[in-house]
């Protein structure tokens, strides 16, 4: 059983909206932080969002007032609506997460194109 499994990318135009998802495995326990990260093509992998088990949120400022992540803790997932998109947002996006016993999974990642 794949651990985390993300959802919900792919192409829109500028302007335009997505929302990704992201559900861990109901094996996985304890999660304390559950985030997203983006990798654009040539680029290092970089934070996009994060939140902890408490509900406290953190966000990359070239995405702030446009993509809010929120969690189901009953459900083990994450979510990350993102507006206003911008062709620089263009990037694989990966979910990953971090339990309370150290432990980290990241996801297989998730294409999302914003073009015109």
């Amino acid at each position: 059983q794949v651990p985390v499994v993300e959802s919900g990318g792919g192409l829109v135009q500028p302007g335009g909206s997505l929302r990704l998802s992201c559900a861990a495995s109901r094996s996985i326990f304890s999660i304390n932080i559950m985030g997203w990260y983006r990798q654009a093509p040539g680029k290092e992998r970089e934070l996009v969002a994060t939140i902890g088990s408490g509900g406290t949120t953190h966000y990359a400022d070239s995405v702030k007032g446009r993509f809010i992540i929120s969690r189901d803790n009953a459900e083990n997932t994450v979510l990350l609506q993102m507006d206003s998109l911008k062709p620089e947002d263009t990037a694989v996006y990966y979910c990953n997460l971090w339990t309370f016993t150290g432990d980290d999974y990241w996801g297989q990642g998730t294409q999302v194109t914003v073009s015109s």
